[in-house]
């Protein structure tokens, strides 16, 4: 199963989205990553397979800055369990985490597309398809 967190704060959020993270460990999973936008509007992102004892070591030395952030631990039920694979995904500005599979996905683009948003011409790299 996946789990998903999300916080607005007044702090540097990444280490209490590992924690919220760690009371989901129950669920099972085999990747987890977080996502923040720090004081500039930049948005990054650090992803780790395995336990979150992986993701806390990346972020020791990576450290990530923000005071809002999503993170997510994922089951793969599809794709490999690889940090490609890992959420959040990014494109762009734009960093997404969801549970199951996204079905209705031409649909989506179609009205992304009819409401004006330009569709990025590049291929999706293999690795990160599920």
């Amino acid at each position: 199963m996946c789990g998903i967190i999300g916080i607005l704060g007044n702090h540097e959020v990444s280490p209490q989205m590992v924690e919220a993270l760690k009371r989901l460990e129950y669920r099972g999973y085999d990747s987890a990553g977080v996502a923040s936008i720090d004081s500039t509007g930049r948005l990054d992102r650090r992803r780790a397979v395995g336990k979150l004892v992986n993701l806390s070591d990346r972020l020791v030395h990576l450290p990530l800055q923000g005071q809002s952030g999503i993170g997510h631990t994922r089951w793969a039920t599809h794709g490999a369990a690889t940090e490609a694979n890992a959420h959040p995904h990014r494109h762009g500005p734009v960093a997404v985490v969801h549970n199951g599979i996204i079905e209705n996905y031409r649909e989506l683009k179609a009205e992304l597309v009819a409401a004006g948003m330009v569709p990025d011409p590049r291929p999706i790299p293999k690795s990160s398809r599920f």
